[in-house]
This record gives structure tokens, sequence and C-alpha cells, in this order.
């Protein structure tokens, strides 16, 4: 079993926690920030990828970044 849950945008706006391969999300949260939390509390030893939702100097919305 994987140790991953990845957190990303969704068409609405708000944010999913999924595991590798999910077709359902653990958990919806309105804000990137709620769901990274929400994502601790299910897997307090999880490795969390969160989805860039915008352009910066360290990546494009198509990278992964550590919360």
């Amino acid at each position: 079993m994987s140790n991953n849950l990845y957190v990303e945008q969704r068409p609405d706006g708000s944010y999913a926690v999924r595991k590798p391969g999910a077709e359902r999300a653990s958990a919806v949260e309105p804000t990137q920030r709620q769901a990274i939390d929400r994502a601790r509390q299910l897997n307090p030893d999880a490795a969390i990828h969160v989805e860039r939702v915008r352009n910066t100097s360290g990546g494009s919305p198509d990278k992964w970044r550590k919360p």
C-alpha cells in the first residue's frame, strides 16, 4: 500500500484529498490549506503531494510540491 496522499484542485475550486489510483476523494475541503490539514489527519505518516495551482518561480501548475 502506498503511503502517499495527493491534494488536487477540483473544477469547482475546492480541493480533493486522494490516495493514488483512487476514483473517489477521501475528503473534499474548500481551501488548499484545509485539504492539507485534512490529509495530515487522515494519515499523519503519509507523504503529501500538493498540486500547484499557479505559475511560480519554482514550477508551473502541472507540477507537484510539498505542503
